[in-house]
């Protein structure tokens, strides 16, 4: 039996797509019909019911659905088995991100997953959450840490460890010691596209403190936001870790602030993939990744707290 055929109807099956299962594997519909067809013939049986235009399997390929992935998943296991636990162009793993992972661990824990599985290629998307939750769906990506979970059947969401906000100023400009928030409100504040919530968290905070009127700019690029901090034109809101990043080597800074951003909220959506890795052992790695990375931007935030000077509160 051409296991290139049971691939083929896996996807087919779990995404319930032609089109879209012939995406992932970077073939033709054309070519993807075609592998169906020759392995209803050698099955005997047909998989799929062509009667309308509505996806459906029959009884036949609801049944073998379960065979399929127990012989891809026995494939990956001989595999990894006889090669050492490398399969070396094998296996494929197709990740999204949103820019503020990315700007945070994302780089560590992709760093740290090739180590554990040599040969392993990674495809990488940057985009919005709600793209990101898209191409889950629809089968372009396999794993996405977005700010919202996927709900699309079949996929699988769990939750990452949250992201600790803060505001930053230019290095030069914002030099207090502490903010208040009639402070903070007072400047053009810079945060992410309207609806995120980074966007909702800043307005509720403002409305809490019944602070009306502040200029608040939706920018959905975390390098835009820097760019217009360093040029002075106001002030913006990232995750502390980013900010502890790019400080290192741009004219930005951490304000301390009377007020407290919540947390930004990170979910790992994926669908599982009997020829490519554990996912859930690689969330796992990703969460090491994301609570080392967060410790050290708060370590690091204290220490600037302690040894920068002691001016007076900025009301």
């Amino acid at each position: 039996m051409n296991l290139r055929f049971v691939e083929a109807f896996y996807w087919v099956a779990t995404l319930r797509s032609v089109s879209r299962a012939a995406e992932k594997l970077f073939i033709t519909q054309s070519a993807m019909s075609s592998r169906i067809a020759a392995l209803e013939e050698e099955l005997g049986a047909l998989l799929l019911d062509r009667r309308d235009k509505s996806f459906r399997l029959t009884i036949a390929g609801a049944r073998f659905l379960v065979h399929a992935q127990k012989l891809l998943e026995l494939q990956r296991s001989a595999k990894a088995e006889l090669s050492g636990g490398n399969v070396v162009g094998e296996q494929v793993l197709r990740v999204g991100a949103i820019e503020s992972v990315m700007h945070s661990w994302l780089a560590e824990w992709l760093s740290a997953l090739r180590k554990q599985h040599e040969g392993l290629a990674i495809e990488l998307t940057v985009e919005t959450t709600p793209l990101l939750l898209d191409h889950v769906h629809r089968g372009v990506l396999d794993l996405a840490f977005a700010a919202a979970p996927a709900s699309a059947g079949g996929v699988s969401s769990a939750p990452m460890p949250s992201m600790p906000m803060a505001f930053i100023g230019n290095r030069a400009v914002h030099s207090a010691r502490l903010y208040s928030a009639a402070a903070i409100a007072a400047m053009d504040i810079m945060t992410f596209q309207r609806g995120s919530q980074p966007y909702v968290a800043l307005i509720d905070a403002l409305a809490a403190r019944k602070i009306t009127g502040t200029r608040i700019h939706a920018i959905s690029s975390i390098s835009a936001m820097v760019e217009l901090v360093e040029a002075s034109f106001g002030i913006a809101t990232l995750p502390l870790a980013a900010a502890t990043r790019l400080s290192e080597n741009r004219q930005i800074r951490v304000l301390q602030s009377e007020i407290v951003l919540p947390p930004l909220t990170i979910f790992a959506s994926y669908r599982a993939d009997p020829m490519s890795i554990d996912v859930p052992e690689a969330l796992a790695l990703a969460r090491k990744c994301a609570s080392a990375i967060e410790l050290k931007s708060t370590r690091a935030g204290r220490l600037k707290t302690k040894s920068s000077s002691k001016k007076p509160m900025t009301r």
